[in-house]
Order: C-alpha cells, then sequence, then structure tokens
C-alpha cells in the first residue's frame, strides 16, 4: 500500500488553504464567510466486511477498511473545498471531520470548518 493510499490532505500551494487551527500566521481574517461543509455517505464493501470479518480473527491493520476510509475523507474534504471556493473563500480555519454511522446502511464522513478571506499581513 503505497503512501497516497493511506493518507491524505492538500499538496502543495492550493487555492483554497485548508488548516485544523483557528488562524493563519503571517495572515489575517478579512472576511468571515461562514460554515462550510462536504458530506459524503459509504456503504461497506461486501468483501471488505468478509475480508476484516477473517483478519478480527488474527487481528492487524484492515487494509481494504483503511483505503475505503482515505478515500471516503477525501472526497468529504474536496466538497468542502468546492463549497468554499463557490463562496469567495480562500482559505478554511478550524477544519474538522465528524464519523458517524448512518442508519446500519454505511459510514457518514462530514468535512467542515469556517470559510474566509485571508490576507498576507
Amino acid at each position: 500500500m503505497g503512501i497516497e493510499e493511506y493518507g491524505g490532505g492538500q499538496g502543495p500551494r492550493p487555492d483554497v488553504l485548508v488548516l485544523t487551527t483557528n488562524d493563519a500566521p503571517g495572515y489575517r481574517v478579512q472576511e468571515v464567510i461562514g460554515e462550510v461543509f462536504g458530506l459524503t455517505v459509504r456503504s461497506r464493501h461486501l468483501g471488505s466486511q468478509i475480508g476484516a470479518g477473517l483478519k478480527s480473527l488474527v487481528g492487524g491493520e484492515l487494509r481494504g477498511l483503511t483505503k475505503t476510509l482515505v478515500e471516503t475523507r477525501s472526497q468529504a474534504m474536496e466538497r468542502l473545498v468546492e463549497q468554499a471556493r463557490a463562496r469567495g473563500a480562500n482559505a478554511v480555519l478550524a477544519f474538522r471531520f465528524d464519523v458517524t454511522e448512518a442508519a446500519d446502511a454505511g459510514t457518514e464522513v462530514c468535512a467542515y470548518g469556517t470559510a474566509v478571506v485571508l490576507a498576507r499581513e
């Protein structure tokens, strides 16, 4: 499994900067646009569920589920960035993920934060 399969985040020099912090050193918040979020709900693949069940007998990482969760989080984050960009933001502050089970049908992943316009100090 390569690094791109089990990790995520933005590449260098994104047009919408996403930060988990409440501020950005070297920048000032010029405008607060408001909350933005990206949401996706994924069901588990039957094959990965069977594999996960077997793997739980011997222990170890559930690579199929890890890969699915990385893809799901990446999709939620991409949707968050699209929302921020569409509303005129160039950054999202206080970025977080929320993960919940969606009525036994799958996993809901919500990426959320505060869309802002940053200006260099």
